[in-house]
């Protein structure tokens, strides 16, 4: 049902003639047990998952049914009708989520594609080929960008919305479509990646630790950003509105903005220009600390490539302060995923201005506003010597930095502060250019700023490369890596073929990496140290401007529930940012609570340092 073609993973046998014994015992077992690479002894499961599906439609004849018995207020016990009522719940609860995971999952073009998956370039020369290969790929991008709408059917029908879908198809559709792996066949690699990845940090020498003198201009300039970031990230924070507030204040949050939502402020709403506001002013209030009259505009119109942000005056920092709401909706979900490059109109002079489409989309919707509504205008007229900064978490972090640069002609002074920013946001040249007016903000392994289509392409080859050595049933595999992402453990356990955990081993070509390709793939590499070649659609992307990166101290927990953290803060290049990161920790280090969680630990920390003598090393501080 998966279109997992049953190719035996032949393994490099002819790595050297002394482990050939022990390969061919290794093979003996990898083939009686059914592994990944190897689905022969199990090609038989796409038989009887389509039995089982055949089954759905007498159980939803059923459970429609009982649907309806129970409806009739048939005259029963009050338990056996309140246990037949939980089980047609939970009947269409799994078909519901049954139906879903095949319309995302199922591959109808697999079976299409196997053909071509030896042949290699020589082959794929052909005219005949070249062309039924395009057939296939357009096939498959129609295939996908029909589930994006299934999926998001309740978004509506505008241009936006249409080109957004296309754009995430493409997107996908190139991704999947030269790869023979399932879903459980991707959780796997994630889990045999997350061990191998803690195994060789293990085995790396301790790095040199660069010290600084306290009174060095770099560590007051990283003090000042971070009180800067500090500062600035309740305004990223309250773009988000009531939703956060709510989740951050479980207890008290709805009695504090409990009166806004019931109090009818018409004419309030419309001196600030604000839409659809709700409960979102009170918890911008309360969030900010800003009294109502700081506010020159707010607005929570949602729609793909038009963001939600509000515009207040900041007295203590003496600056306008513009917010751009992060990812919280399907159409900000259609936006993130709307990846490939265009062209950004600046007026800089840098020549390479690739930016990333649809986040480029929504800063200048934002920007329009801005300036054709006379928003800026109504802000500096009121406060002329303030200065501007942009802020936003996320995918309003990225928005923030591409709005800051378009308005950088026209307020010199301009300052942004990108919280937890998408790495593919623009061309190095930007990155660079950036660097003296954007500040950026990454917390631990948060898997957003390293998420670009290079680094996913990466990802992609390290998954196959690691499951194309694994000697091991998959079930085995996501059982202990389910236990290790838990509990921990000891990531020298490495289920591979290799003795000793020799990592070493795993950078070396494998046959069997490549049978999991469907087709000759140009921009896939055997090679770990060679670099991917990009799709012009998809060229490298990088994050904006100057990186502060806060690193967690010791262990607290794997999953940062425990507010007993410390954090550690430096300047780091983005190159530390080029793979992405496995770990139970690079979803929820994203999370904006989280963040100034984090925020809050590592500048009282420094503050309560700079207050105290040093001891042991003197006039030393190390970050």
């Amino acid at each position: 049902i998966f279109s997992r073609q049953a190719k035996p993973c032949k393994g490099d046998f002819l790595r050297s003639s002394s482990s050939l014994r022990k390969q061919l015992s290794s093979w003996n077992v990898f083939c009686i047990s059914g592994t990944i690479c190897n689905p022969g002894p199990r090609k038989s499961m796409s038989k009887l998952l389509y039995i089982r599906l055949a089954l759905f439609f007498p159980e939803m004849v059923w459970a429609s049914l009982g649907a309806a018995w129970v409806a009739d207020g048939v005259q029963c016990d009050r338990t056996v009708v309140n246990g037949i009522i939980a089980t047609v719940v939970v009947s269409w609860i799994i078909i519901a989520a049954t139906v879903v995971s095949i319309i995302i999952v199922f591959d109808p073009l697999g079976g299409k594609m196997a053909p071509y998956s030896s042949a290699g370039p020589s082959h794929l020369d052909s005219h005949d080929s070249s062309q039924l290969l395009n057939g296939l790929k357009t096939a498959a991008t129609s295939v996908w960008e029909t589930r994006i709408k299934l999926l998001c059917c309740c978004i509506g029908k505008d241009d936006h919305t249409r080109v957004a879908f296309s754009s995430t198809a493409e997107l996908f559709s190139t991704y999947f479509s030269d790869t023979d792996l399932v879903p459980s066949d991707i959780a796997a690699g994630l889990a045999l990646l997350h061990q191998q990845q803690d195994n060789i940090r293990n085995n790396q020498e301790p790095a040199q630790v660069v010290c600084h003198a306290p009174g060095s201009s770099q560590e007051a300039d990283l003090d000042a950003e971070l009180e800067n970031c500090h500062h600035y990230m309740q305004f990223a924070a309250a773009a988000y509105g009531w939703p956060l507030y709510i989740y951050r204040n479980p207890l008290t949050g709805l009695c504090r903005i409990g009166g806004d939502c019931c109090r009818s402020r018409t004419t309030d709403y419309d001196l600030v220009g604000g839409d659809q506001l709700n409960c979102h002013f009170g918890s911008i209030l309360h969030t900010t600390g800003l009294q109502y009259r700081d506010f020159i505009h707010v607005s929570f119109h949602d729609k793909v490539y038009e963001l939600p942000f509000l515009v207040a005056l900041d007295h203590r920092k003496e600056s306008v302060v513009v917010a751009v709401r992060g990812t919280m909706s399907l159409q900000d979900v259609l936006t993130d995923l709307s990846a490939e490059s265009e062209v950004l109109d600046v007026e800089c002079e840098v020549q390479d201005r690739l930016a990333h489409k649809g986040i480029s989309q929504a800063a200048r919707y934002v920007y329009r506003r801005l300036i054709n509504d006379g928003i800026l205008s109504q802000a500096f007229s009121v406060a002329p010597e303030y200065r501007l900064v942009i802020v936003g978490h996320s995918l309003g972090g990225g928005a923030a930095a591409l709005l800051a640069t378009m308005l950088r002609a026209a307020y010199p002074q301009v300052r942004c502060y990108a919280f937890s920013p998408p790495r593919g946001l623009w061309s190095k040249a930007l990155h660079e250019y950036s660097q003296s007016f954007i500040v950026s903000l990454v917390l631990g392994k948060d898997v957003i700023p390293r998420l670009s289509v290079t680094n996913l392409e990466d990802l992609k080859r390290r998954i196959l490369r690691v499951v194309a050595h694994c000697n091991k049933p998959k079930y085995k595999i996501l059982l202990h890596g389910l236990w290790y992402e838990l509990f921990g453990g000891n990531p020298n356990n490495f289920p591979t073929e290799l003795d000793g955990g020799d990592q070493e081993v795993l950078t070396q070509p494998l046959l069997g990496e490549q049978s999991l390709l469907t087709r000759w793939s140009p921009a896939y590499s055997f090679s770990s140290d060679s670099p991917l070649d990009s799709s012009p659609k998809y060229p490298p992307l990088y994050p904006p401007g100057r990186i502060i990166h806060l690193q967690e101290e010791g262990a607290s927990g794997r999953f940062g529930c425990c507010s007993a953290a410390h954090y550690s803060a430096k300047w780091s290049h983005e190159a530390e940012f080029s793979k992405i990161l496995i770990g139970p920790k690079m979803l929820t280090d994203h999370m904006p609570d989280i963040l100034m969680r984090a925020l809050d630990s590592v500048v009282s920390d420094r503050a309560a340092c700079v207050s105290c003598p040093a001891q042991g090393v003197s006039g030393v501080d190390v970050a």
